[in-house]
Order: C-alpha cells, then structure tokens, then sequence
C-alpha cells in the first residue's frame, strides 16, 4: 500500500469513483469532496448518493437535490454537479425507453404491482442506483462520476445488483409469463401454479391478475434490460472504475472495510485507495513531564497560585496520555487493514468542526489529494 501519496491520481485519471464503506465512516463527505477535487482539477465531474438522507446536499450548502444533475456554482476552473437518486423516477425512465409505444408504458407505469415494485421490491433502489451511474457515465456529460453508496453491505447490493436482474429476467418462470396469453399459464409447473393459488387466496385474485398484466405488458422488453444490465456490470468492471473504501478508526468499521475488502478481491476488483476519516493526532513520544513547569507557567498570572497551576497542567499531561492512547489503539486499526489493500492509503484527521459547506469540503479535499 501506498502511503501519503493522496488520491489525486485517481481523480485525474478515473472516470467512475465508487465510494464504499459502513454508516457513520464520513463517506458522503469524502464522495462530495472527492468530486469538488475533481472540478478544482479542471475536470466536469458529478457526485451521486443512493442515501436519500439529507448529508450530500447539506455538506454541498443546498436545500435538496432531485434525480437530474444539479450545477453548484464555485470558483473552480471544472464543473461540480450533484443528484439524488430517485429510484422510481430513474425506472419509470427506462419502462419509456425500452417500451415499444406510450400506450405500452402506460400500461406498465399505471399496473399497481409496477408500483409496489419500484417502492418495495428488494434491489431495486440499487439496480437503480447502477443505472443512474450508467446514465451519467454515458450522457458524455461528465469526466468523472463520484458515487455515494448505502452503508457496506447494501453497497454490496449495488454492485450485485445488474447481476441479479439478468438472473431474474431469464428465469424460467418469468418467461413464461411473458407469453403472450393466459394459456401458458398452463405450462408452468405445478408448484407454480400452487404459488399462484396460495398468493390468490392470501392477497386475493387481484393481485394474481396485476401480477400477469405486468408480465403481459412488459413482453418484448426484456432483452433492452438484460442488454442494459450487462452493460451496467461491464462498467462496474471497466478500468476507469475505482473502488475506494472509506473507514473510521473503529473497531466496527474496521471489520466493514475487512468484509467488503474481501468481497472486492474475489471480484478481482481491487480497492484503489484506502481513506481513514478523523483520526487523533499523534505527537510523538511519552506525555511531558508537565508538572514540574508549574511554577514558570505561573508566573505573571495572578489569577493561578502555585498549586492551581500545578492541578492544570496534571490535568493537561493526563489528557495527553489519553490521547496518545487513542491514537495508538486507531493506528492499531489502520494497521490490520491496510496490509489487504493494494491502492493508496489516505488519512484524513480529526477536524475542529463538522463539514457542512464548501469551505469545509474544501479542507477535505486538500487532505484526500495531499494538496
């Protein structure tokens, strides 16, 4: 691993930068920071976040974010855009795009199993998400692409996520289901058909009925997205895709970067940089013996005998060794994981106060990129 060198290579080099790690590791700052580096390096770049909390668009100084590019404003010689991804907006768009006519998105777009699907059905937030990507990667808008994802595991998700949909749309049974009319019905097995008798008499027939006329609607579709999912997977593959894992000095996201590090090789997607948020300061050496300059350090001030200023600075060495503790026990975890990683290792320290403006992504972006 390489160390201190910064990321700024990959900023100038990338055109996709994947930012993973557990909830609370400052990824969303490190996303937009890494994007505002891209633009102060003269290059277009856009960051993304798949969290529909409000972290992206307060750390960037907005009010909200939607699902289309949004331009912020700063004296960089590049460009800095910002979305929020809206999974049912970005699915309703490809139901549009791949559908043969208006009246047979329509059909799918107003079908109340599509509804519940886009809102409940596990993956899809992060298939989306895949496909935002994609989009932006492919408008030819942007030089770089910063992207934001959940919290580890369901990063994971997001990766796995075009995979899962081929699988899908070529299971058996959902072919089936997209003949063309109710008589294949019969061609599905028996345990199907029990599958669809039991839903129907749990959630009742209507729910049977909207589960064909979406499959009948969404007939001759099919293969625009399975087209469309490999080619998501393939850029997730691309050389001009970075995965960066992001982590704090904590034993359990420490255990994080371990488990996703892991999954990555097996991959063969290797982790491009490591950045480890606020970590304590190290100073170097054991705590001073502080005691013995309370007498200097009191003299001129009136407000502290002798003895008070000796119970200050007793108070200060103790602090000091705590922190020194600290810092060790957070260089311990910065040890145990950056021995997996092939990339860059980045530390950012411990800041005076938490970023929530541009000025204070400014900071960051100077320590990401060893400015």
């Amino acid at each position: 691993m390489t160390a201190g060198s910064g990321i700024l290579p990959l900023v100038e080099s990338k055109s996709i930068i994947i930012c993973c790690g557990s909830g609370g590791a400052g990824k969303t700052t490190t996303s937009a920071a890494i994007a505002l580096a891209g633009a102060e390096a003269g290059r277009n770049t856009c960051v993304v976040t798949i969290d529909p909390a409000r972290r992206l668009a307060d750390s960037l100084g907005l009010e909200q974010l939607e699902n289309t590019p949004k331009e912020i404003k700063g004296d960089w010689p590049g460009k800095l855009s910002a979305v929020m991804l809206d999974a049912k907006g970005t699915f309703d768009d490809l139901v549009r795009r791949y559908s043969g006519d208006s009246e047979q998105a329509g059909r799918i777009l107003s079908n109340r199993l599509y509804r519940n699907l886009t809102s409940a059905l596990a993956g899809t937030q992060e298939y989306m998400a895949a496909e935002k990507l994609y989009e932006l990667h492919e408008s030819g808008t942007f030089d770089l692409v910063v992207v934001d994802t959940p919290p580890t595991r369901n990063a994971l998700d997001f990766l796995d996520a075009p995979r899962r949909l081929t699988h899908f749309l070529e299971n058996r049974v959902f072919r089936l289901l997209l003949m063309p009319t109710r008589a294949s019905l019969k061609a599905l097995t028996m345990a199907a058909h029990a599958l669809l008798r039991t839903v129907s008499k749990v959630a009742g027939a209507e729910i049977v009925d909207d589960a064909v006329a979406f499959f009948r609607a969404f007939e001759g579709m099919e293969e625009g997205f399975r087209d469309r999912a490999r080619r998501v997977e393939q850029l997730l593959e691309d050389e001009g895709t970075a995965f960066l894992l992001v982590a704090a000095p904590r034993r359990d996201s420490v255990d994080e970067a371990h488990f996703f590090a892991d999954r990555l090789a097996e991959a063969h997607q290797p982790v491009a940089a490591l950045v480890v948020n606020r970590l304590h300061p190290r100073f170097g050496g054991g705590a001073p013996g502080l005691g013995r300059y309370a007498g200097s350090a009191s003299e001129g001030v009136s407000e502290l005998s002798r003895e008070e200023a000796a119970t200050a600075l007793e108070a200060l060495r103790r602090n000091w060794e705590e922190l020194e503790v600290v810092a060790e026990r957070e260089e311990g975890f910065v040890e145990s994981i950056k021995s997996k990683i092939d990339g860059t290792l980045v530390r950012v320290p411990f800041l005076e106060q938490d970023v929530h403006d541009l000025g204070g992504l400014s900071l960051v972006a100077r320590h990401l990129t060893g400015r």
